[in-house]
């Protein structure tokens, strides 16, 4: 996952693999993240990365801030 240091707000987070990308925003700080763009991956792996992130939304959230400032 990829959080581009001369993006824009909202805070969001780029998943690429496979030849594959989505893109979630993260709706700082306590979520729920939500797909904004899919190209390529199945409702099953969408499912999982969301999953995944939302695990993971305080280490995104910091990340986001430390890039961008406040989300």
């Amino acid at each position: 996952m990829v959080i581009y240091p001369n993006d824009h707000r909202p805070a969001h987070v780029h998943v690429i693999g496979r030849g594959h990308e989505a893109v979630f925003h993260l709706n700082c700080p306590d979520g729920p993240v939500e797909l904004r763009e899919n190209y390529g991956f199945s409702k099953r792996e969408i499912s999982k990365i969301e999953i995944e992130l939302t695990e993971h939304m305080a280490e995104l959230w910091r990340a986001w801030e430390e890039i961008h400032g406040i989300a």
